[in-house]
């Protein structure tokens, strides 16, 4: 940073993603309720990807600093902050890289009430990673599906980060998880981070989880959308649940639903949570598992500095990789 400047990516226009440049910006403003924080790191999201292309919701507009998650530490606070300087902080959501500028950026302005406090000496790539992807898979299983032990769980999207994270969150809760993919070539490392029961989501797929669960799953949580939604129903057991998450295929609404589609006794519900749904202490816990090698965190490839974020969505809008992709600055 030089004299109030910073370097970060700004969209004025959709664009391609090697297009994503990083320009000489103003440092954000402390303002009243917010902390300036020194990006350190940050994962690569499809909603960003949705974004540069100009295929976001209203919420998001151009001109527009992407990033809608990150990790860093506390640079300058107000007067009454309960936040100091030097503090370690993730956060994600809030409106970051839609509403207001996000973390493809030296520097991102956060409202305090989306700081998540933390102390660990873990490398940033791997402290990158988890914001976004463990708040949505932690609240979709704790908070949507209230998973437990001895459950089977189906993970419909089970190669997505997201689908990664819960599957790994819901193993180390004593939890059996089918986990779909429908690329062959993903079955290896699913495998490897200890999923049970990895499965290729073709046209058998329905005949392949029902001689895994022939008395059918517990709890269904779905991330590739209404085109799959009824189908993961249909597998979960009586009085089960599936939540909806994710629309991994595009299609997050369906015209003329009736509530009679869903299964008798069969319960449906959601979750599109925000930065408060991630308590600092479950952080701080996931945390601690990963320093003792007890959770692995699926990362498939980390960057340096913001001239390869460009890169690092390419690589996520392929599809030939499995897990996160992170920013280092």
């Amino acid at each position: 940073m030089t004299e109030n400047k910073m370097q970060a990516i700004r969209l004025t226009q959709p664009c391609a993603a090697a297009d994503l440049k990083p320009t000489q910006v103003d440092v954000p403003q402390l303002k009243p309720g917010y902390a300036l924080v020194k990006v350190r790191a940050f994962g690569i999201n499809e909603s960003e990807v949705t974004s540069r292309k100009g295929e976001s919701s209203p919420d998001f507009q151009f001109p527009r600093i992407l990033g809608i998650e990150g990790v860093g530490v506390i640079d300058q606070v107000n007067a009454n902050s309960s936040f100091k300087p030097g503090q370690q902080v993730a956060t994600m959501m809030g409106g970051m890289g839609r509403a207001i500028d996000g973390s493809y950026a030296e520097y991102m302005l956060v409202k305090e009430e989306n700081l998540i406090p933390f102390e660990s000496d873990l490398d940033w790539s791997i402290l990158g990673a988890l914001p976004e992807m463990l708040q949505t898979a932690y609240g979709s299983i704790s908070q949507g599906l209230h998973v437990q032990s001895g459950d089977l769980f189906l993970v419909r999207g089970g190669s997505s980060t997201v689908g990664l994270m819960a599957s790994v969150l819901a193993r180390h809760m004593g939890v059996k998880v089918i986990a779909t993919t429908r690329n062959a070539a993903k079955l290896t490392t699913m495998k490897e981070l200890g999923i049970d029961y990895p499965v290729l989501d073709d046209q058998d797929f329905v005949s392949r989880v029902q001689k895994i669960a022939p008395n059918k799953v517990d709890k269904a949580l779905e991330l590739v959308g209404f085109s799959t939604l009824f189908q993961d129903m249909g597998l979960v057991k009586d009085g089960g649940l599936t939540c909806f998450t994710g629309a991994l295929g595009g299609q997050w609404t369906l015209d003329n639903f009736s509530p009679f589609m869903i299964p008798t006794g069969v319960y449906l519900t959601s979750y599109a949570g925000e930065a408060k749904d991630l308590p600092a202490e479950y952080f701080s816990h996931v945390l601690n598992m990963i320093e003792e090698h007890k959770l692995t965190v699926p990362i498939a490839k980390v960057y340096n500095g913001l001239g390869e974020v460009g890169q690092a969505q390419a690589n996520l809008e392929s599809g030939k990789f499995s897990g996160k992709h992170v920013v280092v600055l």
